[in-house]
């Protein structure tokens, strides 16, 4: 496997990024200075970076439902319950692509190819996700016209979206909408409906790309199969 491949199998950085990593004089070989693009590791090399040993494992990739109240990251300082927790039986080094906020439920992929959550997370290639929101304020044509257009968010417009009006409650004053993004910016969907007066009060995110969570309760998660992961990849390099 070419070098810049077997580092991103790792979980290392995606093959650009670890090439510049050769480049720098960062990843080792058998104790020497790696310096050529193309080698290709064989069985037995022993490869660091900086010192730090990095194995290459079989690509893996999962769909999870995440719970509300669950931190998108393998590890928590504050020790709260994170998406690693429902993953014991899984051997490989996973890790989540991209994130949900703790309060945000729904599907979350979860991978150890760097390559991969690379290519979904990079503002680039942003896969289409489609989320449901429970908002404050009645839902209209009005108020929801401006996320089709494209609103601005920390100086930056976001892309135009697609809605749909799900329900709306005119005595507890909420409604129920479905929004589709491209985009992953840090919490865009809440700031958007804040944007049009329409804050979140729930947040689910319930579609990826061609992925949606049938089958797979809160807490649970499968495998994604060969194809499924051919037409994410597919669908982010045509983006």
């Amino acid at each position: 496997m070419r070098i810049n491949k077997y580092l991103a199998h790792a979980g290392i950085a995606s093959r650009r990024k670890a090439e510049e990593l050769i480049k720098s004089g960062q990843v080792q070989v058998n104790g020497k200075m790696m310096t050529d693009l193309a080698y290709q590791v064989k069985a037995g090399d022993r490869v660091e970076v900086d010192g730090i040993s990095a194995y290459s494992e079989e690509p893996v990739y999962f769909l999870f439902n995440k719970p509300r109240g669950v931190i998108s990251s393998v590890s928590d300082e504050k020790g709260r319950k994170t998406v690693m927790d429902y993953f014991h039986g899984v051997k490989e080094r996973i890790y989540p692509v991209g994130r949900l906020d703790w309060d945000t439920s729904g599907l979350l992929l979860m991978t150890n190819d760097g390559e991969f959550a690379n290519l979904m997370t990079h503002p680039r290639h942003e896969v289409e996700k489609v989320y449901v929101a429970k908002v404050e304020g009645q839902a209209n044509k009005e108020n929801l016209r401006p996320l089709t257009h494209g609103v601005r968010l920390d100086g930056r417009k976001t892309k135009p979206a697609t809605y749909s009006i799900l329900k709306t409650d005119g005595v507890k004053k909420t409604s129920v909408v479905s929004l589709v993004i491209h985009e992953g910016r840090n919490h865009q969907v809440k700031k958007m409906f804040e944007a049009v007066g329409l804050p979140v009060q729930k947040l689910s995110r319930v579609q990826y790309g061609p992925l949606d969570l049938a089958g797979v309760a809160p807490g649970e998660y499968r495998k994604l199969s060969k194809k499924e992961v051919s037409q994410l990849v597919n669908m982010a390099k045509n983006d």
